[in-house]
């Protein structure tokens, strides 16, 4: 990177990009595949009160934490904001993103529907993205092969993301994810573009004029 893209970086304010969607519409996967690609951007990782699965391991796709642990930390302030999804409570741990924020990182959020728009109400300047299936059966079938799940608790996720899909016009983008890789590419292009918007960049116009 060249000295001017550098200052440019430094004085550019970071962005904070959440990801919301219906449960089985491949957020963890569309995620890690846009940090792969970007992987200067930092990522929120969220806490909850669900039991962790056995793929997962906590700290990297939750802080998994007790009900009475999630509530302790909501009593000290230590939760941005929380939702709560099928009896489980999710929530944005303040420190770590505190930190990020402080050192003008770019910060990449997998957050519930409720998240993304608790967020967007504190932060104005975020970016949301809502990730769609591209249809109601095909989420069912994601939801299926996923096997992780009695079909009772699918059902009760389908009636979830009956209620969710119809608030995607509160978000800033909508993005189909018919194909991993068209998925991950269109969120990409859109980081880029929010990254050049005007009110992001301090003082371009006096480092240009004075370089």
């Amino acid at each position: 990177m060249s000295e001017s893209a550098e200052q440019t970086e430094q004085l550019r304010k970071g962005l904070l990009v959440s990801v919301s969607g219906p449960s089985g519409v491949g957020k963890g996967t569309v995620i890690e595949r846009v940090r792969m690609r970007i992987p200067d951007i930092a990522h929120s990782i969220s806490v909850t009160s669900r039991p962790r699965r056995d793929c997962e391991t906590d700290g990297v796709e939750y802080f998994f934490r007790s009900d009475k642990e999630f509530k302790r930390m909501m009593a000290k302030g230590e939760i941005l904001e929380f939702d709560i999804y099928l009896n489980n409570y999710y929530g944005t741990p303040v420190k770590p993103l505190e930190k990020l924020v402080g050192e003008g990182k770019d910060v990449l959020f997998d957050l519930t529907v409720s998240g993304s728009l608790a967020l967007k109400e504190k932060f104005p300047e975020s970016v949301t993205i809502f990730l769609l299936p591209p249809s109601v059966s095909d989420l069912r079938d994601r939801l299926v092969r996923r096997g992780t799940e009695t079909i009772d608790v699918i059902e009760r996720r389908l009636l979830e993301a009956s209620v969710e899909i119809p608030k995607a016009d509160l978000f800033d983008y909508v993005v189909i994810n018919d194909d991993l890789e068209r998925a991950s590419n269109r969120i990409i292009a859109i980081i880029e573009a929010e990254k050049h918007r005007y009110f992001r960049q301090i003082g371009i116009e006096d480092r240009i004029l004075n370089g």
